[in-house]
């Protein structure tokens, strides 16, 4: 009896820039955006690196989920100052954050009493 080929399972992982080169994966597409509504309201997710760039699709997504929108933030892996600024401006505007790394939130911090000092 012969066995059927199984494709390779790839899971969660962080990937070089060599090994992403070597097997051609694509580094330039760095976010994904999954957006779930149930009973409870609109959930925006995070995945992957987010820069400057990608804002302005971020907040068109929240502004169409309406107030109490969710922003989930646990498979966000990199993120530059525009973006703690961002996630500031958020949390003033009622948008609940959930799931953010540590080192977002102290920078999310320190930009906020620089912002205020």
């Amino acid at each position: 009896m012969k066995s059927a080929s199984v494709p390779p399972v790839i899971s969660r992982f962080y990937v070089s820039y060599e090994m992403a080169h070597s097997l051609r994966l694509r580094l330039d597409v760095t976010l994904k955006i999954e957006k779930t509504v149930d009973r409870r309201g609109t959930t925006v997710r995070l995945i992957g690196r987010v820069r400057a760039e990608d804002l302005p699709e971020v907040a068109k997504q929240l502004a169409a989920s309406g107030p109490g929108a969710v922003l989930q933030l646990d498979e966000v892996t990199l993120v530059d100052v525009d973006v703690v600024r961002f996630l500031n401006r958020c949390e003033t505007q009622r948008v609940r954050l959930v799931n953010c790394s540590p080192y977002i939130r102290e920078w999310m911090s320190r930009e906020q009493s620089r912002s205020q000092g």
